[in-house]
């Protein structure tokens, strides 16, 4: 009995470990929308990854802003040559249905790190808010 009990917990255990490997690639996925569409000046791409009503919050010259983010890159990202960057996934925290990832985005003469927040809403992981920092490079 003792091992049927520890098998069905391993078991169990294993079963849990495979549901947070696919919810990562799956939140994976969806920051990689954001990032691609970035990359590439593709807004339809970009916007796959947000909620439409996801916010950005950030520090400007001016102080704290608050916008709605798909409207901010509707209006930021124009059609053009693919930008010249570095993108990676720096961390993935996952909570039941609510997620969070660190990403890093390089440029010659500096870079954003962006913290995004996500919910899993009707069975896809979006991005809800974000904000980020910009650091000029050494």
């Amino acid at each position: 009995m003792k091992t049927i009990t520890l098998t069905l917990i391993a078991f169990l255990i294993s079963l849990n470990c495979i549901a947070q490997d696919n919810g990562r690639k799956l939140i994976e996925k969806t920051v990689s929308y954001y990032l691609d569409g970035g990359t590439n000046n593709d807004f339809e791409t970009l916007k796959k990854a947000f909620h439409k009503d996801a916010t950005m919050k950030f520090i400007s010259g001016s102080g704290y802003k608050e916008v709605n983010a798909l409207e901010f890159f509707k209006n930021a990202i124009k059609p053009g040559f693919k930008q010249n960057r570095k993108t990676s996934i720096e961390a993935i925290d996952v909570a039941g249905n609510a997620a969070n990832a660190k990403l890093k985005i390089e440029y010659a003469n500096f870079y954003f790190i962006d913290y995004m927040n996500l919910l899993k809403i009707d069975g896809e992981w979006k991005v809800v808010s974000k904000i980020f920092h910009r650091q000029r490079s050494n």
